[in-house]
């Protein structure tokens, strides 16, 4: 990532992109709360969903499940305003459903149906005709890599068939916007990759918006390029993945020439110039060293000058997404 680093505090406290194109912009929510008798589940929540692939992220209790329940029509909310796709949930909550596909968490096939009857069905239910319904099942399930299983049963398949299943279900009607709820779930390594490879062509190859709600990290980075993370019921990130990325820690990667006998003298010169570092670098003379100033990497330079050492490598460090996750919940 060669985006420049930004403070958590911009972050956190980033105003409503209105500034995005109405036509990129999938899903807008305004001030919205959501209170039940002695619980705020969300609270002045204010974000923008843009085209793409994004992240939803958050603890459990954050909120996240009452605002897919807001943005489906299936909750009310207290205040505040919510678009779909140009679309009020609350005046047209079916007019939402039939544009948005939703992929839940748990499994919800009915008993004793097919793959293909129970893509079908779900078509059927967006609102397509039979005959049209059966051609997108089809389809669907070639998609996902399940048209040699689409005649079982689906209570008979493995975790990995449910779950394709469930996102063959979910794009049956070709949705503009897909809700995904932890579709990595129970998969096995090659099952998680094939999972996060369809998620990725799903909107080169069928120009689908993607909101992506899992408890893994990796998966994130893998797939997505939008970042939004509640935490209390409230906004603490709505940022592109390459900001929130480079919510660094003010420290430095350095890598200096392995000499060993001269890193004891670049140790003192950095300290003596205020910069902290690791107590010794590894085999290959790489510190992680802190200037005072984080934007200042200039008494590294000097450090390197006194003690005579050769530097190959210096660059801001990057925090991971689980460094940059907790620090916002913090």
């Amino acid at each position: 990532m060669d985006a420049p680093g930004v403070d958590v505090g911009v972050v956190a406290c980033a105003p409503p992109r209105d500034d995005v194109a109405s036509a990129a912009v999938k899903l807008r929510v305004r001030s919205l709360s959501r209170r039940y008798e002695g619980v705020t589940a969300l609270d002045d929540v204010t974000l923008t969903i843009p085209e793409g692939r994004t992240a939803l992220l958050g603890p459990n209790g954050a909120g996240k499940s009452t605002l897919l329940k807001c943005v489906l029509g299936l909750v009310r909310p207290t205040a505040g305003d919510i678009e779909v796709l140009g679309i009020d949930p609350r005046r047209d909550p079916l007019g939402v459903r039939a544009r948005i596909g939703y992929m839940p968490e748990d499994d919800a096939h009915l008993p004793d149906l097919t793959a293909v009857e129970l893509c079908a069905y779900g078509a059927e239910l967006a609102g397509l005709p039979p005959r049209e319904a059966i051609d997108r099942a089809h389809a669907a399930l070639f998609y996902v890599g399940l048209d040699d299983k689409r005649y079982m049963p689906v209570q008979g398949y493995s975790t990995g068939l449910r779950q394709r299943t469930k996102l063959a279900a979910a794009i049956v009607h070709d949705p503009e916007l897909l809700f995904l709820d932890e579709p990595t779930n129970g998969l096995d390594p090659a099952s998680r990759e094939e999972m996060l490879s369809l998620i990725a062509d799903l909107r080169a190859r069928r120009g689908c918006s993607v909101v992506l709600s899992t408890h893994l990290l990796a998966d994130v980075e893998r797939v997505c390029d939008h970042v939004v993370v509640l935490n209390a019921g409230k906004v603490v990130a709505d940022a592109p993945l390459r900001e929130v990325l480079g919510l660094g820690d003010g420290r430095y990667l350095v890598r200096v020439k392995p000499v060993a006998e001269r890193f004891e003298a670049f140790e003192r010169a950095l300290r003596d110039l205020g910069c902290e570092s690791d107590p010794s670098p590894d085999a290959r003379g790489e510190w992680i060293v802190r200037p005072s100033s984080p934007d200042d990497p200039s008494p590294i330079w000097e450090a390197a000058l006194r003690a005579d050492v050769q530097v190959r490598h210096l660059a801001q460090r990057k925090a991971s997404l689980d460094e940059a996750f907790l620090r916002l919940l913090a």
